[in-house]
């Protein structure tokens, strides 16, 4: 038996167009479900707006993201979750941190770390804060 933990970002309307932007980074299948197409619109307004939707990629990348309807309280907060993006190489973890930076607000450089050869924090486009970085393996003091 498999388990597997998956993010699941919840917007205000956003949501189609965050997913569409991470397909772009990371490619992958997209699939959305609208209010429209589960048939459970409650604001005609928000009938087009995400109520399942899905990027999945062959590396694994794979992350979750629907709209909270406006009936429903919504709170981005400030640091309620961090989404952790971990490669195995430089170049390919580079190769997102370009991508993902298109829009984003820098916080940290990507750059070596004491615990990495490569670190950097974002807040992209849509106000998800990522930390990204290679992933080597831990050695306990």
């Amino acid at each position: 038996m498999t388990v597997n933990a998956v993010t699941h970002l919840n917007f205000r309307g956003d949501a189609h167009a965050a997913l569409t932007f991470y397909q772009s980074v990371f490619s992958g299948h997209l699939a959305v479900v609208t209010y429209k197409d589960a048939g459970n619109v409650q604001d005609p307004a928000e009938a087009d707006q995400v109520m399942w939707g899905q990027v999945a990629a062959e590396n694994g990348f794979k992350v979750m993201a629907y709209d909270v309807p406006s009936s429903q309280p919504w709170d981005q907060g400030e640091n309620a979750f961090f989404l952790s993006l971990r490669g195995e190489t430089a170049e390919e973890v580079t190769g997102y941190w370009e991508k993902l930076t298109e829009g984003a607000t820098v916080l940290q450089p990507l750059s070596p770390a004491q615990w990495a050869p490569l670190y950097g924090m974002l807040k992209d486009r849509f106000g998800v804060t990522w930390v990204v970085d290679v992933a080597v393996e831990y050695n306990a003091g």
